[in-house]
């Protein structure tokens, strides 16, 4: 490669980061912290006085993250759209999605640091759930060990007590009321182990916020599907033991605008669960919380 060319390809990387980076709306720092470098190391890469080319374990975490070419980002090709070999394809199917340890999810979590991770649960959110309700939940009869989703609720809520830990869950009003009351799936969990769970919410929910936010919206105005969204990286939707995960920055920026509409009609706001979950206890003490 020639001098020219190499100034060449510098300064198109240059201002693709750039532009890259302005599309995101992003800071340099908060950039920086997705791609997983140095916010000093970014700023040599954007800088005009600097003609060195980019090491390719950046140019690589760049394209992944960003869901764009490594070819595009050297000048290389007018083709933004990455190939599936650098980033992997936009969506994939697996199944496995019914086991509360699954490792990939572990994996992906750990991914996820520094990042917002936002949650739409199935039930109850996993790290809040107690020891009786996993053992009511994951029974012999789906063939899943309740202590597997025991020490995935722990995993999780260790998780959720680091300092650079957030997470927000959005679920409806309507699915906690359920859950005391003993309705639908909940018929045969005994009403001490409901008021134990309810009485496990209102501390934690207490004890965790602002790192864990939970809001409650009105199903019967909105509806939010089982997902989890691991900040830019990737989107899991959940259909019982098969899970779809999107890799696609515009699919991820979807399920991304969703979620924020949920959090936006929120009936409950996060200050507000713990008080919420405590006025529902004491009205299941009283027995006037009926069906």
């Amino acid at each position: 490669m020639t001098d020219y060319d190499r100034r060449t390809t510098v300064r198109l990387f240059r201002e693709r980061l750039q532009a890259l980076i302005d599309d995101l709306g992003d800071s340099q720092a908060a950039f920086a912290r997705r791609i997983g470098i140095d916010r000093s190391t970014l700023s040599q890469l954007l800088s005009g006085h600097d003609d060195r080319l980019p090491r390719a374990d950046t140019v690589a975490a760049i394209a992944q993250t960003c869901q764009v070419s490594a070819d595009w980002l050297l000048g290389l090709s007018q083709e933004t759209a990455a190939e599936e070999a650098i980033v992997g394809p936009p969506l994939e199917i697996a199944t496995g999605a019914a086991d509360p340890a699954n490792e990939r999810l572990k994996t992906w979590h750990a991914e996820a640091a520094g990042y917002k991770v936002r949650y739409a649960p199935t039930t109850l959110p996993d790290l809040l759930k107690t020891e009786a309700v996993n053992r009511y939940e994951y029974g012999d009869s789906r063939g899943l060990s309740f202590k597997a989703a025991e020490r995935g609720a722990l995993d999780r809520l260790a998780f959720s007590r680091r300092s650079e830990s957030d997470i927000e869950v959005v679920s409806s009003i309507q699915s906690l009321e359920s859950f005391a009351r003993g309705e639908g799936m909940w018929r045969g969990l005994a009403l001490e182990d409901r008021r134990e769970q309810i009485a496990h919410i209102a501390r934690l929910t207490d004890e965790l916020y602002p790192t864990l936010r939970w809001f409650l919206f009105d199903a019967r105005e909105r509806y939010a599907p089982p997902v989890t969204i691991f900040g830019p990286l990737r989107a899991v939707l959940y259909a019982g033991e098969v899970y779809f995960v999107f890799n696609s920055r515009d699919h991820i920026r979807l399920l991304t605008e969703h979620f924020d509409s949920l959090i936006r009609s929120a009936v409950i706001q996060p200050p507000e669960i713990a008080g919420f979950a405590a006025n529902l206890l004491r009205n299941l003490q009283s027995g006037s919380l009926q069906p």
